[in-house]
């Protein structure tokens, strides 16, 4: 019987995590596989389709993982776990991780850093709620996404031994700091805390408005939060 599309991806996931990306060919995988490289082809069209589908492969992975981060009544510490997270998958996946949220020429956006930041948006929405943010929540979403994969790429890119286990938690740490307000002892009644607010209750809800109204409010919104 011949192997699923999906047996295909697994034995290409497999090369790509022993071998690196290099190796990666629709020959070899097509070798690996017991099947005719035209076979490949008929599924993925080139090397390029076939990395493309690993590259999905591999965020269903990471979103299984990040989806089985329940939410608790601390949403700074969901934060902090959810980074943790992040993390641990891109060292224990270091090829995947590096076609998943690297890039292979300037100016290309690897597909997989615009899902991960809506992932992320969900968790800050609840602290911009809670009037904590310091910035609007997708600004807070691209600067934490810039520095966690830094970070990230950053270990995976140091031998093993030379690599600062608290380097990961510092830059964390440095950066909840610097996006978060300490809680407050009375609520926040300025304005830029209602604007940060409000966002994040219009994003969390269904308001009655149409989609232009509701793109120019949050632009205020977003304007007065600065």
């Amino acid at each position: 019987m011949a192997p699923t599309r999906q047996q295909i991806i697994d034995v290409a996931a497999a090369i790509l995590e022993s071998e690196g990306v290099q190796a990666v060919s629709t020959r070899t995988v097509a070798t690996a596989a017991g099947i005719r490289a035209a076979s490949l082809y008929q599924l993925f069209g080139d090397k390029d389709g076939l990395l493309e589908a690993l590259a999905l492969h591999a965020f269903d992975l990471y979103l299984a993982e990040k989806s089985a981060l329940t939410m608790t009544g601390d949403p700074i510490d969901d934060v902090r776990r959810g980074w943790d997270m992040h993390v641990d998958f891109g060292l224990r996946h270091p090829a995947l991780y590096v076609l998943m949220f690297g890039t292979d020429r300037p100016g290309r956006r690897p597909p997989a850093v615009a899902e991960a930041e809506s992932l992320l948006l969900r968790f800050l929405e609840r602290i911009a709620a809670a009037g904590r943010l310091r910035v609007p929540v997708t600004l807070a979403a691209q600067l934490a996404m810039a520095a966690i994969t830094g970070a990230t790429l950053t270990l995976i890119g140091t031998p093993e031994a030379d690599r600062d286990p608290q380097l990961a938690a510092r830059m964390r740490d440095t950066l909840v700091d610097s996006l978060i307000t300490d809680p407050p002892a009375a609520p926040d009644t300025g304005l830029a805390a209602r604007a940060l607010a409000l966002d994040a209750a219009l994003a969390a809800g269904d308001p009655a408005l149409r989609p232009a109204e509701l793109a120019l409010l949050r632009d205020w919104l977003d304007r007065l939060a600065r």
